[in-house]
C-alpha cells in the first residue's frame, strides 16, 4: 500500500504540526490504513506488532473526534500493563502539543487512587488505563461510562494472556450501544475473535506483514549519549572511521537543516535531503554525494527512499527511528554489493526501550560501544598525518624544502625542533595548548602537579567560593558536559577565586575540550592543566 503523508490526510493543523514535530513525515502502513477508516467511524481489527506505529494509528483519529467543550469521558483505551498505559499517555500528550483543551488521564495500579480520583473529577475526555484499575473506578463511580463514544483495546492478546477477559467484557457491556470499537493485537486467537464477534459491528480487518531483515555484512552498534552531546559524538565517529561517504538520519526536516549547518560550521562537507527540497535541489545534492563532493549526507527517512549508492561506508542514526522498519531501511544503505558496512545509533535515556524493540524485530544484536575519546581521535589523525609524511619522504622532490630547513639550521635552530614545530603547526586542528601541557606532564614528575598519585592530573578552574560555586556544581557540570561520573574524580580544593581539581589522566583531554565553553552557576569558567606554581599552593579543607 502507498504510504500517505500526514499533510494529505486532512488532519487538523494542530495535530498535523504535532505529528511533524514528533518526527513523522509520512504514515506507517498501519497508520495509512487505519486512520481514514477510524475517521469514517468504522470498527477495526488491527493485527500488528509493537513498533508499527499503532499508537498514533488510533491516537490521531481518536483525538480528532474529541469534542473539547464536553468535559465528560468520550474515549477509553485499555492497556495490559501500567508501562504501556504510561507510554500511550505520553504519546497522546505529544499529539496534543498544540491543543490545550483536551484532558488525557492515565489510570493504573501502583499509583495512589486518590490522586486519580481528583484528576477524573476535574474532567477527562480521554482515559487510558489497565482493566483492573478501570474496574475499580467504575465500582467507585468515579468513572462514568455512559458517554463513551470510542473504545480501544490495545495489545488485546496480552490482556487475555494476563487473565483480563472477564474485566474487558464487563467494561464493554457498560458502555453505550452506539460506540466505535478498535481492537489491536499481534495475534488473533479464538478468544479474541469471539470478543470481536460480540462487541464489534462489521469491523474492517487490517493486517501488517513485517519484513524480515537480512543484513549480514553490517556491524551494528549503539552509543548511550545525551541530547546535547550528539554532535560531538557524530564528529568523533566520522573522525575515527574516516568514511568516504556517510549517511546520517534524522527524524525531522528541521533537525536535518540544523545538523547540516552545525557540521558545515565545523568544516565537514555535508548537505541535507528532506521533503521540502524541490526535485532539482534533490538531484543536485545527490550528484554531489555520488561524486564525493560531499562526504556526509544528512536525510530524513522519506527523502532517502530510492537512494541507490553502493559505496556508503557508515550509517549513523542521529535519532532513533520511530518505526523498526525505518531502522532496517536506514542501515541497509551500507554494506551493499558484498561490502562490509557499519551502522551506529545514538540512544538518549528511555530510547533504549525503542532500541530493544528494534533488536527483537530484527533478530540481531546491536552492540553497545563506548564513545571514542578525544585521545582516540587525536591518535588516529596523528597516525594518518605521519603516514602521509612518510609517503612524501618516499616520493622525494624535496630539494626546495630542504633548502629552507638548512637556512633555519644556519640560524642555529635544531633540526629536531624545526620538525617538531612543523608537526605542531600541521596538527593544530587535532591538538590544543592544553593537550601540549598534558604532554609536558607526561615528560615530568606527576607529583609536581599535585595529583593524587601518578594516575591523576591537577586542573585549575578560574572560579571559586566568591562565585558561590560548590564542589557538587563542578562535579555536575563535568558529568553533564563530558559524561564522566563524579565518583571517577579526585579531590576538589575550593579557594576564594579559583579551584583545583584532581582528575584521572585518561579523562583530562575530554574535560579540557568539553568544558571549553561551559558555564558553572551562570559564570563562564576557564579550565586548564595547573601550572607548577599554582598547584603548589596550600590545599583548602
Amino acid at each position: 500500500m502507498e504510504h500517505l503523508r500526514f499533510e494529505e490526510m486532512n488532519l487538523s493543523p494542530e495535530i498535523c504540526q504535532a505529528v511533524l514535530d514528533m518526527g513523522f513525515e509520512e504514515a506507517t502502513p498501519i497508520q495509512s490504513q487505519a486512520i481514514p477508516l477510524v475517521r469514517e467511524g468504522k470498527d477495526i481489527i488491527g493485527q500488528s506488532q509493537t513498533g508499527t506505529g499503532k499508537t498514533a494509528a488510533f491516537g490521531i483519529p481518536c483525538l480528532e473526534r474529541i469534542q473539547p467543550d464536553d468535559r465528560r469521558l468520550q474515549a477509553l483505551i485499555l492497556c495490559p500493563t501500567r508501562e504501556l498505559a504510561i507510554q500511550v499517555s505520553e504519546e497522546f500528550r505529544k499529539l496534543l502539543k498544540y491543543k490545550d483543551n483536551i484532558r488525557v488521564v492515565p489510570i493504573y495500579g501502583g499509583q495512589p487512587i486518590d490522586r486519580q480520583i481528583l484528576a477524573l473529577k476535574k474532567g477527562a475526555q480521554v482515559v487510558i488505563g489497565t482493566p483492573g484499575r478501570v474496574m475499580d473506578h467504575m465500582r467507585r463511580r468515579t468513572l462514568k461510562m455512559d458517554t463513551v463514544q470510542m473504545m480501544i483495546l490495545d495489545e488485546a492478546d496480552e490482556m487475555l494472556d494476563m487473565g483480563f477477559r472477564e474485566d474487558i467484557e464487563t467494561i464493554l457491556v457498560k458502555i453505550p450501544k452506539e460506540h466505535q470499537t478498535l481492537l489491536f493485537s499481534a495475534t488473533l486467537s479464538p478468544e479474541i475473535l469471539d470478543i470481536t464477534k460480540r462487541f464489534q459491528k462489521d469491523p474492517e480487518f487490517i493486517k501488517i506483514v513485517r519484513k524480515e531483515l537480512t543484513v549480514p555484512n553490517i556491524e551494528q552498534y549503539y552509543f548511550d549519549v545525551r541530547e546535547k552531546t550528539k554532535l560531538e559524538a557524530l564528529t568523533r565517529i566520522i573522525d575515527i572511521y574516516m568514511p568516504n561517504l556517510a549517511m546520517v538520519f534524522c527524524n525531522t526536516k528541521k533537525r536535518v537543516d540544523d545538523l547540516v549547518e552545525l557540521l558545515q560550521g565545523r568544516g565537514y562537507f555535508a548537505e541535507g535531503l528532506h521533503g521540502d527540497l524541490k526535485q532539482a535541489q534533490r538531484d543536485k545534492v545527490m550528484q554531489k554525494f555520488r561524486n564525493g563532493t560531499i562526504e556526509i549526507l544528512v536525510a530524513t527517512d522519506v527523502a532517502a527512499r530510492g537512494i541507490d549508492v553502493d559505496d556508503i561506508d557508515i550509517v549513523c542514526n542521529y535519532d532513533v527511528p520511530q518505526d523498526e522498519e525505518y531502522y532496517v531501511h536506514r542501515i541497509g544503505r551500507t554494506g551493499r554489493a558484498g561490502r562490509k558496512g557499519k551502522a551506529f545509533t545514538f540512544c538518549v535515556g528511555k530510547e533504549i526501550y525503542k532500541l530493544r524493540d528494534i533488536m527483537r524485530y530484527t533478530k540481531t544484536k546491536i552492540v553497545q560501544q563506548k564513545l571514542p575519546t578525544l585521545s582516540d581521535v587525536e591518535e588516529i589523525k596523528t597516525n594518518i598525518f605521519l603516514e602521509k609524511l612518510k609517503d612524501q619522504i618516499q616520493e622525494g622532490y624535496l630539494t626546495k624544502y630542504i633548502n629552507l630547513v638548512e637556512r633555519l639550521i644556519e640560524e642555529e635552530y635544531d633540526a629536531i625542533d624545526i620538525a617538531a614545530a612543523l608537526l605542531k603547526h600541521n596538527l593544530a586542528d587535532v591538538r590544543t595548548d592544553d593537550m601540549d601541557a598534558l604532554d609536558d606532564i607526561n615528560c615530568n614528575e606527576t607529583d609536581n602537579y599535585g595529583g593524587d598519585g601518578e594516575s591523576m592530573v591537577r586542573l585549575f578552574l578560574s572560579a571559586g567560593k566568591k562565585s558561590k560555586i560548590r564542589a557538587k556544581d563542578i562535579v555536575g557540570a563535568i558529568a553533564n558536559e563530558v559524561g564522566i561520573p563524579g565518583k571517577a574524580l579526585g579531590s576538589i580544593d575550593l579557594f576564594d577565586d579559583y579551584t583545583f581539581l584532581d582528575v584521572p589522566r585518561e579523562y583530562v583531554k575530554d574535560i579540557l575540550y568539553g568544558m571549553k565553553h561551559t558555564k558553572i552557576k551562570n559564570k563562564r569558567v576557564h579550565i586548564e592543566v595547573a601550572k607548577k606554581d599554582k598547584s603548589k599552593k596550600k590545599r583548602a579543607y
